[in-house]
């Protein structure tokens, strides 16, 4: 009813008397919110640990770690509500939170959040229902955007579940415009898998899109099990299979709008098809710095309030978190894959590099880094690395040192010049080894 009323009244507004209705209408819509993504989005989201089972203690828990764990000074500034807090409609059709699991309402939860510095995220779906058979948004959600709005909400993740016969860019579009018109900047969040190719039409429609299926706690790619009839059961990516999906789309992310291989399973364990599965150090360090690479959105999806000091360090990594927010929004170039060895470049402002080696092998590997074996000349960034005129100090992230430079006064007859340095490290197996490279300034 609240919908039939406002259209009439701005349909009294928008054609006053004498004005034909077969005049082309006013469009309906409304631009994305700016400025609320110029670089990835960081946060917590519940789903990946805890599912549908969230209620109000715990996610007033997960904050409280957020800020005393350091997390929001880092930059984690997100709590998401994942699917699960939905109740029922009400008669004129207004959703409402599930008030057994969050007793004081979704609006005095988002002012707690505000008060600790965070902001409220929350779940919904373009379709009749969301994936866990709750309450979707199709046909209210100029409703729902106007109740997030009036909750104090801050981002909405918008999945793909039960939308047969939906046209997506019609439903997504449709949300960006209620949200537009709900008045408060709002993060928009699209979850569609990649289904439907959103990199190809969603920068003007959202924030950042999902790429790929749902990641899995697996560096691997995790075995295929079968139902008693013998059929394939569902299961999750792993990193190494999101990698190659997201990895060529480099091209369609920027500031305002990012491909998302999905949510981190840094320190997080699952039960997948009846198996315990978890990644060990090593692999979480690997996942973390090629989310950074990849300049994807650093969401967390362990449990906050048992986190061990090794999960901790990876994900405050300031000077990882610095490669993922870095302002130029370039998402990494992976230059070379062989070996079992994976050669990723990202640039960065003021003409530094990110630079990685990820061992995806079973076995450590020794390696001599000859930078001039691996110039880049970057077509989409325009940026080139000429490692042999510019001579880039080298740090080395993870452990927080200097790594040297790439060039280095020479010796012998050599000494009046600049020669190359090569670098010697082990890349350990399903490990990592990353630098950042800054330019030497010339005397």
């Amino acid at each position: 009813m609240r919908k039939c009323l406002l259209l009439i009244a701005l349909t009294a507004i928008i054609l006053p008397t004498g004005v034909s209705a077969q005049q082309p209408r006013p469009s309906a819509d409304f631009p994305k919110w700016e400025h609320v993504a110029d670089t990835p989005q960081m946060g917590w989201s519940s789903w990946n640990c805890f599912a549908t089972n969230i209620n109000e203690d715990l996610i007033k828990a997960t904050a409280d770690a957020m800020v005393s764990l350091g997390l929001v000074d880092a930059g984690y500034i997100y709590l998401n509500l994942d699917d699960g807090w939905h109740g029922e409609r009400d008669k004129k059709g207004f959703i409402q939170e599930d008030r057994t699991k969050f007793p004081s309402g979704m609006k005095a939860l988002a002012d707690y959040l505000h008060s600790k510095g965070l902001k409220l995220g929350i779940y919904s779906d373009a379709g009749d229902f969301t994936c866990a058979c709750y309450a979707g948004s199709n046909g209210h959600e100029y409703q729902d955007a106007f109740t997030y709005a009036e909750w104090g909400v801050d981002y909405l993740k918008y999945d793909w579940c039960y939308a047969e016969n939906i046209n997506p860019i019609g439903a997504y579009t449709l949300m960006r415009n209620a949200l537009g018109r709900a008045g408060r900047p709002i993060f928009f969040s699209m979850c569609e898998w990649g289904s439907n190719k959103p990199w190809e039409w969603a920068a003007e429609v959202g924030h950042s899109w999902r790429t790929t299926g749902d990641i899995g706690p697996s560096f691997g790619p995790i075995p295929v099990s079968y139902d008693e009839d013998g059929n394939p059961l569902w299961k999750p990516l792993s990193v190494l299979e999101i990698i190659e999906l997201n990895e060529p789309l480099r091209e369609y992310a920027g500031p305002g709008h990012w491909n998302d291989p999905d949510m981190l399973e840094v320190g997080n364990k699952g039960m997948v098809n009846g198996k315990w599965m978890a990644m060990t150090e090593a692999e979480n360090r690997s996942h973390f710095t090629l989310w950074c690479m990849m300049a994807a959105p650093l969401i967390l999806g362990n449990d906050l309030t048992t986190i061990t000091p090794e999960t901790l360090a990876i994900i405050k990594n300031k000077e990882m978190i610095a490669v993922d927010q870095d302002p130029l929004g370039i998402q990494g170039l992976r230059l070379k894959n062989e070996n079992g060895l994976q050669y990723w470049f990202k640039p960065l402002e003021g003409g530094d590099w990110a630079f990685c080696v990820m061992n995806t092998g079973e076995a450590d590997v020794p390696l001599s880094i000859d930078w001039q074996e691996l110039e880049v000349n970057d077509r989409f960034s325009g940026r080139k690395t000429s490692f042999s005129k510019v001579n880039y100090a080298v740090r080395d992230i993870w452990k927080g040192v200097s790594a040297g430079n790439t060039l280095v006064k020479g010796k012998g007859s050599k000494r009046k010049q600049m020669v190359p340095k090569v670098l010697n490290v082990t890349v350990a197996s399903h490990d990592v080894v990353a630098y950042r490279l800054t330019p030497v300034p010339t005397k």
